[in-house]
């Protein structure tokens, strides 16, 4: 589920835990493309394994490799905004 392009995902691991965000590529090796935006909520796009994610019901309509802007217009569309926003509370074991 976590390497479908659009797929709303949760960081589980890292400085970033706990930040929402949209996945937009899959690299391969377990790893996929991630973007917040960082305008919406300041997850940078990076290279995430996927086992330090983990996916949500939701899913935006973006194309594969889609830009910065092009995610965000797709959550305002959705109206994911506000979820997106907030940070996730993630447990540490």
């Amino acid at each position: 589920m976590v390497d479908q392009v659009g797929r709303v995902v949760v960081k589980t691991a890292g400085r970033d835990a706990g930040l929402k965000g949209v996945v937009v590529n899959i690299l391969g090796g377990n790893k996929v493309l991630v973007t917040g935006p960082p305008s919406l909520n300041g997850l940078r796009r990076r290279a995430v394994n996927i086992m330090h994610l983990l996916p949500t019901a939701y899913r935006v309509e973006v194309g594969r490799d889609a830009s910065d802007e092009e995610v965000m217009r797709a959550i305002e569309n959705s109206g994911l905004k506000d979820f997106m926003k907030r940070r996730a509370e993630v447990k540490r074991w």
